[in-house]
């Protein structure tokens, strides 16, 4: 069985940055895609970033330049460093495995997901 347990959310004004990490429990995590996604009040949940095991990285265009996830195998962690946020970034991100090493920033690529973080920009 998988947990994927994120931490690291809080409230940030805008133009500053947070450093968001999942601890992952199981064997799903070295072999396979990784991704953080985002749902705000109200909108669907949108895919930011992906990460398949060798580090190749995705990232949606809304994030792109500004996010950079990353992984440690040895601490079976993924983590996505938030920089320039803005108030449209306030949103509950979760933390995703996928049962494959896939680059798809869909919702239906990913199998297990982390309960979520709030992340909070204030303008």
């Amino acid at each position: 069985q998988v947990q994927l347990v994120e931490s690291g959310g809080g409230l940030v004004q805008a133009g500053g940055s947070l450093t968001l990490s999942c601890a992952v429990s199981g064997s799903i995590f070295r072999n396979n895609a990784m991704a953080w996604a985002r749902q705000a009040p109200g909108k669907q949940r949108e895919l930011v970033a992906n990460i398949r095991s060798g580090g190749i990285t995705k990232y949606a265009d809304s994030v792109k330049g500004r996010f950079t996830i990353s992984r440690d195998n040895a601490k079976n962690t993924v983590y996505l460093q938030m920089n320039s946020l803005k108030p449209e970034d306030t949103a509950i991100y979760y933390c995703a495995a996928s049962l494959w090493n896939t680059d798809f920033l869909r919702e239906n690529a990913y199998s297990d997901w982390g309960q979520g973080t709030q992340v909070t920009v204030s303008s």
